[in-house]
């Protein structure tokens, strides 16, 4: 009686385990068959100007794009549009900001005027800086765009005897980010051409040319170097 009883609960382990996975006729759930089917009325047939859209392929060459946050709006657009990120090549650049020699925020009207005396008298250029509030008066004398080239003109200028100045940064560091798009197809190239104040703005550039171009300089100079072995 016990082994009857094992071998029918066995039994119907096996059944259940089978009727589980769809390996029993007319026995599967229907649930999983019918999340795997394809909806016949989803689909559409594609038209002629569908289909060349799709086919036809150009290249462009977006940014420079300033800063990250520009880089990111840049990026939701480029998804939104349809293009994946592993068709997007990214070259970025880091600037190294913008250093100036500078005076002292000078402490009243008289030595900004002996200041300013001092430099038309040694054709010295300067002009008042801009965009500091609480460094007003100060006079730029010279702008660079590394920290190291800033110090170099306030060494100089220390050996002429001159006093008062300083070495200040004007502009953080940015990174200047391109994207290069060298796949779009037709469809997304419109998608690209629709947007409504794109992050990039005016920054686009058609780089479909440069491979005839390459190519044409490779042909001229493989045809020199054939002259030049006859």
């Amino acid at each position: 009686m016990l082994r009857a009883a094992v071998v029918l609960l066995f039994v119907v382990n096996v059944l259940v385990f089978a009727w589980n996975k769809g390996w029993v006729a007319g026995m599967a759930p229907a649930a999983p068959r019918l999340d795997q089917q394809i909806n016949p009325e989803r689909l559409a047939l594609l038209n002629q100007n569908a289909v060349t859209q799709l086919a036809a392929r150009s290249c462009l060459e977006l940014g420079p794009l300033i800063g990250d946050e520009l880089l990111k709006r840049a990026n939701a657009a480029l998804s939104g549009a349809g293009i994946p990120s592993s068709s997007i090549e990214t070259t970025a650049v880091n600037s190294g900001g913008v250093w100036a020699l500078a005076t002292i925020k000078m402490p009243s009207k008289d030595f900004r005027e002996r200041k300013e005396d001092t430099y038309r008298s040694a054709k010295i250029a300067f002009e008042p800086l801009q965009g500091f509030p609480d460094e007003q008066p100060t006079l730029v004398l010279s702008k660079h765009d590394s920290e190291a080239a800033a110090q170099a003109a306030l060494d100089g200028m220390t050996k002429r005897n001159y006093k008062g100045l300083r070495v200040m940064r004007l502009q953080e560091p940015l990174q200047q980010t391109t994207l290069r798009l060298s796949r779009l197809d037709g469809v997304q190239s419109g998608k690209l051409n629709a947007l409504a104040n794109p992050p990039w703005g005016e920054k686009r550039k058609d780089c479909s040319v440069e491979a005839p171009v390459a190519s044409s300089a490779a042909s001229a100079a493989n045809g020199s170097s054939s002259g030049a072995s006859r």
